[in-house]
């Protein structure tokens, strides 16, 4: 009995001290911003990291999206190296790298999905100067829904305390200003109007104006000059899940494969279908959905799009659970559907690859994880560079 009270007044006491040690820490970098919402959170944690660069401000930051990665004050990153599953706690230890490295800023991606812990990250671990949440959409639902004013009410577990909350959400956004003002915060809305195409045009992948308008707000309130800011963003190394367009070498001929594997709610890879173009009347495409036993409930979301929102020459699925999925791709012809679940990345490209004709654009939806990283590394070694 003795030793199991020695035991809990020890763990008491070692969590007094890493409480006062993280607070300690968190109190040398004096701009803190937590940026959360169902898309974009890895991208706009990456652009606003290089306008406070740009900007002259010492910044860190840190993504978690498909492949967690921190980012060095110096301009390089590394990945985060996980024993186990992902964890809140690894925030404790990204804090004292970039205190380490004598950051200013530090930008953190949320990593948490229950609301409960998104709470704990905001309260207990971030403690933001300025808050952000990209948007609202209909992913991880299981966890935050079933319905996108529960979304809304999760997201908003990160609004900052006597602070700024930014977002770039339309629907939800008094919803989300509500929030910030129970907290003591104000809330402003990004204008994707007031970035052009020419300031879109430099970016090396495919960036949206929405990003952009909120990373650029959040580095004018940081005291940085727009015109440098955005400048500094233009030189982002995009996440991997970013959406690129990759210029493919093939031995029937240049393909071009458009990265949408990240966009994994419906909204989001509808839009990504008419950004690039492949609702027009003509256009040639193949789908490349890559599935993963563990997310069904997104396959079940996203199914409803093929043959409908999203129409191709041929549906290439690839993962997991792949005989399910065609099942619940109702308005799809089945002679239209190659299934090549379990195959590996050379023969999934091969196959799919085939099924293309002169300017055909095949895009990868779904998810990144598992083999759509295998592929992804694949069409990487053989993209033809200008």
């Amino acid at each position: 009995m003795r030793f199991i009270v020695l035991l809990l007044a020890a763990v008491t006491l070692l969590g007094v001290w890493e409480t006062a040690r993280h607070r300690l820490t968190r109190r040398r970098i004096p701009l803190r911003i937590h940026v959360n919402g169902s898309r974009g959170k890895s991208s706009v944690t990456r652009l606003i990291a290089a306008g406070l660069q740009a900007g002259g401000i010492r910044t860190c930051a840190k993504t978690t999206g498909s492949a967690a990665r921190f980012l060095h004050a110096d301009g390089t990153e590394t990945p985060v190296v996980r024993h186990g599953s992902p964890n809140i706690r690894e925030q404790l230890a990204v804090f004292r790298q970039a205190a380490a490295e004598g950051a200013q800023a530090l930008v953190l991606e949320c990593m948490a999905v229950r609301p409960d812990l998104q709470r704990t990250c905001e309260r207990d671990i971030v403690d933001s100067t300025l808050g952000v949440i990209t948007n609202v959409r209909s992913d991880h639902l299981e966890v935050q829904g079933p319905r996108l004013e529960d979304v809304a009410r999760s997201l908003s577990q990160t609004a900052p305390a006597r602070a700024t909350l930014f977002t770039a959400e339309d629907v939800f956004a008094g919803d989300l200003a509500e929030a910030a003002r129970r907290r003591g915060s104000d809330c402003r809305v990004a204008d994707p109007a007031t970035v052009t195409p020419a300031d879109l045009a430099p970016f090396r992948y495919v960036e949206f104006a929405e990003n952009v308008a909120l990373a650029l707000d959040v580095c004018v309130a940081a005291g940085v000059d727009r015109r440098r800011a955005l400048e500094g963003m233009w030189g982002v190394r995009p996440d991997v899940g970013a959406l690129e367009r990759l210029r493919v070498a093939d031995p029937g001929g240049e393909l071009v494969f458009a990265n949408a594997f990240a966009a994994n709610d419906p909204e989001s890879t509808a839009r990504i279908w008419r950004t690039l173009g492949l609702d027009a009347p003509g256009a040639r495409s193949v789908v490349l959905f890559n599935n993963r036993a563990d997310r069904m409930r997104r396959a079940r979301d996203l199914a409803p799009l093929l043959g409908t929102s999203i129409r191709a020459g041929h549906y290439v699925l690839i993962g997991q659970g792949t005989s399910q999925l065609a099942d619940m791709m109702r308005a799809v012809p089945r002679e239209l559907v190659v299934d090549l679940g379990g195959a590996g990345a050379a023969e999934i490209w091969t196959r799919t690859s085939a099924l293309c004709g002169p300017g055909a654009t095949v895009v990868g939806i779904g998810n990144i994880g598992g083999i759509g990283m295998d592929v992804l590394a694949l069409l990487r070694e053989r993209e033809v560079r200008p």
